[in-house]
């Protein structure tokens, strides 16, 4: 069987990191499996869904490595759904209801006060022609419901009936259709509720696997139903945790939260939010993968957790800066370059930096203070200057190499008698203006002997 998985959207929105989690989901299970990954945008809702968001949400994916084998619009595929709805009502499992949203709450209070569950009782069932007729011509248009699969003779008396699979990530599970009311599939304007599409293009494209947030397990058994109704074996089904803020909040494509363009507009790498994505909630250690390839050998999806997990943003600048003092000269020569740091000085910049950055972007701040000195001149004492004086009156000629600032800071201890913090803190100061950063002693051959003396007090 050639495995085929599914990222399916909607796009009213950009996507944010939970999103990112069931696409890499699917993603790393088909790189596992040597599988097709399909985009699919889940865009029946005309009013909502734009081409823009879909467009932004195809850049994201490309950002994170994901590249789609195939790309599908349901909105394309409207006489596909037509021609299942005929093959349902056909089958005697699609009927006609015509009640309003007002008689719908007012059964469901009913059956409340009655202790009984508060779904549908299947009342559309009974209705006579002549009802029909006289809805109709009220202007009443129907909605259609899936009749859940029950076993008895008598549709109106549904006894209990369970639907079980075996999860890929959550191991058994069983959904009870008693407990559910038959589920709308087409509204009165005849338009399509996402299960219907859903469950068609599955069919149709030959997917094989469904991994998604656990907010659908219970979807999964009205889907499993409707596969059967039209003759379908259903694919393996996978239920991964949702991701939530720190305060336990959900994500929303609505509201922004966590965004995939909020996090790459704060610098951070791809990976970085690939790897926490993927990892977090799971029984794996989280840290830094520096490819997909590497993250794919680290991904096991029944090795997540059933509970939500909490996405700490800031857990994402300690992936980063993991990423950053790794990361080759190679891997960061491209993106230098449109920063303007290029040049024979790049490759060792690079080297000398990447240990000290949070972002790549940060390299900017560095490479300024190397070939214009330290932005803001720092204050020294009296004391301090006069060292200052002194080190720099013993500053080795020229040629300079990597050796440099040993030779250097051994022969201002010997004329000075300063040693340790004493004698580096101030010298710090004076070549970047910063207390603390890349090793001088890697910067200095960088800066050359004239550019030194210029940061002279």
């Amino acid at each position: 069987m050639t495995v085929t998985v599914r990222f399916a959207p909607s796009p009213t929105g950009r996507i944010h990191i939970g999103n990112a989690r069931t696409a890499l989901f699917n993603w790393l299970f088909a790189l596992n499996n040597k599988g097709r990954f399909i985009q699919r945008f889940d865009d029946t809702d005309i009013g909502r869904s734009k081409q823009e968001f879909a467009d932004a949400i195809l850049y994201d994916l490309h950002w994170l490595g994901v590249f789609p084998d195939a790309t599908e619009y349901q909105s394309r595929r409207f006489e596909v759904y037509d021609a299942a709805v005929e093959r349902l009502k056909a089958a005697g499992v699609l009927y006609a209801c015509y009640e309003t949203p007002e008689e719908l709450d007012l059964r469901r209070k009913v059956r409340r006060t009655r202790g009984l569950p508060p779904v549908y009782g299947r009342e559309a069932l009974a209705l006579t022609q002549e009802q029909v007729a006289e809805y109709q011509a009220d202007g009443r248009r129907p909605h259609w419901r899936f009749l859940l699969p029950n076993f008895t003779s008598d549709p109106l008396q549904p006894e209990r009936t369970e639907v079980h699979w075996n999860d890929l990530v959550r191991g058994q599970e069983t959904v009870d259709l008693a407990s559910l009311s038959d589920p709308v599939l087409v509204r009165e304007d005849g338009t399509y509720l996402y299960t219907l599409p859903s469950v068609v293009d599955d069919i149709e494209m030959g997917v094989s696997h469904v991994i998604r947030g656990d907010d659908h397990v219970t979807n999964t058994g009205v889907q499993i139903a409707l596969f059967k109704a039209l003759d379908a074996e259903p694919p393996v089904f996978g239920h991964h945790n949702l991701l939530t803020t720190v305060s336990g909040e959900g994500l929303s494509k609505r509201t922004g939260a966590l965004s995939i363009e909020s996090l790459r507009e704060d610098g951070i790498e791809p990976m970085a939010v690939a790897s926490l994505a993927v990892l977090v909630g799971t029984s794996e250690n989280v840290a830094a993968a520096h490819d997909l390839a590497e993250l794919a050998g680290r991904f096991d999806p029944a090795a997540t957790s059933k509970s939500s997990a909490k996405f700490d943003p800031d857990e994402l600048f300690v992936l980063n800066r993991a990423l950053m003092h790794h990361m080759p000269f190679d891997g960061a020569r491209d993106r230098l370059m449109v920063l303007g740091i290029s040049g024979e000085q790049a490759e060792p910049f690079w080297l000398a930096v990447r240990g000290n950055l949070d972002r790549l972007a940060d390299a900017v701040g560095w490479w300024r203070i190397l070939r214009e000195g330290p932005q803001d001149r720092p204050e020294f004492s009296d004391d301090d200057r006069d060292f200052l004086g002194q080190a720099f009156e013993v500053l080795p000629e020229e040629p300079w190499n990597g050796a440099v600032w040993k030779d250097w800071t051994g022969k201002i201890r010997e004329a000075t008698g300063r040693k340790g913090k004493g004698l580096f803190m101030p010298l710090r100061l004076a070549l970047t203006g910063l207390p603390s950063g890349p090793e001088l002693a890697d910067l200095l051959p960088l800066m050359g002997r004239e550019g030194t003396l210029a940061r002279r007090p």
